[in-house]
């Protein structure tokens, strides 16, 4: 089989769609961990974001982690483009549905409704994107107080979710996230041929316990900002 072929068939497509996921779940990691410097202000509240701007000045800065950001939108799209591929594919495969669903007996409600929640997911993406990368990167921010050279993301953030409207899409973003996560990270490792009973044990456990705690980390960056339990006002 060729190799144009393989990748367009459905095995290569669950294939792409498992590594790009997986590219994408470390990146998560990295993101929740520069989000969580917005909360060094409740352990120095001298802070005041500080540690938070230095943090995405470097990722901004570094040209190692802006050619990965190259990479990144690629795997985003790829997976988004994949994703969708799939999702018609089965929906043509099943045809017409059958007479009597099996609901949660036979799979769980988040498994049957990726291309719904990925949907989601894209427009949340979109959101985020506009209010955040594309100041920071394209049509610039206000200079931090203590370093010219660094933006003031972090006074950014403040702004944007003084808006309880906001707030709430975010959060709504971070629950189709873990929803997205929960079927997703074990779905992954599967496709790649892990099978073996203890090993998917635990990935079904850390898999759960991710698509909790990344969630959790991005939802309480809104709901922190705009309670100011975090910042100036603090």
């Amino acid at each position: 089989m060729k190799w144009s072929a393989f990748f367009t068939s459905s095995i290569g497509k669950k294939l792409v769609m498992s590594l790009t996921g997986i590219f994408l779940i470390t990146f998560l990691v990295v993101h929740a961990g520069i989000n969580a410097c917005i909360f060094a202000d409740l352990f120095d509240p001298t802070d005041d974001g500080e540690m938070f701007n230095r943090a995405a000045h470097f990722m901004g800065s570094s040209w190692v982690i802006r050619a990965a950001e190259i990479g990144l939108f690629a795997f985003i799209i790829l997976h988004v483009v994949q994703g969708f591929m799939v999702e018609f594919q089965n929906r043509s495969r099943r045809g017409v549905g059958y007479q009597k669903t099996m609901g949660n007996k036979g799979s769980k409600w988040y498994s049957r409704s990726m291309g719904l929640l990925g949907t989601l997911l894209l427009l949340f993406l979109i959101m985020h994107i506009s209010h955040f990368w594309v100041p920071s990167r394209i049509t610039g921010l206000p200079e931090a107080s203590y370093n010219p050279e660094h933006h003031d993301l972090f006074g950014k953030m403040a702004l944007v979710f003084e808006n309880p409207f906001i707030v709430i899409l975010y959060i709504l973003g971070c629950i189709s996230l873990a929803y997205h996560l929960a079927h997703g990270f074990q779905s992954a490792f599967r496709t790649l041929g892990v099978y073996n009973k203890r090993y998917l044990a635990l990935i079904n456990g850390l898999g759960l316990g991710f698509s909790i705690l990344i969630p959790l980390i991005f939802a309480l960056m809104p709901i922190s900002m705009h309670f100011q339990w975090v910042g100036l006002q603090n």
